[in-house]
């Protein structure tokens, strides 16, 4: 099964060379279930011709929000849309998650409540899972017909299932501790409050559940539908 990765970011300068890409970090945390990637970095503006171009699709996250002003959010809420008529199953992963939710209908905006950051305990279908969180943007209000299955207090639309074909996750089942660490050091000063650094700098070997994530999500690209 080949899976088409959109890219809607790239990994932060100084975090290449250790970490590679977001792409690849997806490509790990799948790794085991057989499948073949291709990749389209379309936060560059390079997109596939078709959905046929893979059997099942992949949103990454970004440091965009979804509710700017670029050329490639327009279309790639379009591609999303042909994925959804085409019947191959999609997910979505923080911005990914978000910008299905706001292609579909659905509102996303900056949260009022400010950030989450680091290893977060959701409601995932009834049971505790630990993902690392980097976000402040929500999705506010789902698109009509999606399922929460996953949630917090904190952040009520953390994951979403449409019609059994799309799901996607506010947290990224993909940032292990190390990459948390690397965002901690290049892009948390100026930007998280300094009492959040340092509680996420203090949690950061919690044991996180991203295999089994990573495990659901290869399920659902399998799963017959």
């Amino acid at each position: 099964m080949k899976i088409g990765i959109l890219q809607t970011g790239h990994m932060p300068d100084e975090m290449k060379d250790d970490l590679g890409s977001y792409a690849g970090m997806f490509a790990t945390l799948l790794d085991g279930n057989g499948f073949d990637y291709v990749d389209y970095f379309v936060v560059d503006g390079v997109f596939p011709t078709s959905v046929d171009e893979a059997d099942g699709w992949l949103i990454t996250g970004s440091k965009h929000g979804v509710y700017e002003d670029h050329h490639w959010i327009a279309p790639l809420e379009q591609l999303i849309r042909d994925i959804r008529a085409s019947g191959k199953p999609l997910i979505g992963v923080c911005f990914g998650h978000q910008i299905i939710a706001q292609a579909l209908g659905g509102h996303v905006e900056k949260f009022e409540g400010g950030w989450s950051a680091g290893p977060v305990t959701y409601q995932v279908n009834g049971k505790d899972m630990v993902l690392n969180a980097w976000h402040q943007d929500q999705v506010i209000t789902p698109p009509e017909g999606a399922e929460v299955y996953a949630s917090t207090d904190f952040c009520a639309n953390a994951g979403l299932v449409i019609d059994d074909q799309i799901l996607t996750i506010q947290p990224h089942p993909e940032f292990t501790k190390f990459f948390i660490n690397g965002l901690i050091r290049h892009r948390a000063p100026g930007v998280l409050p300094p009492q959040m650094i340092e509680d996420v700098s203090a949690a950061i070997d919690t044991p996180l559940d991203d295999q089994a994530f990573g495990q659901m999500m290869a399920d659902f690209y399998r799963k017959q539908r």
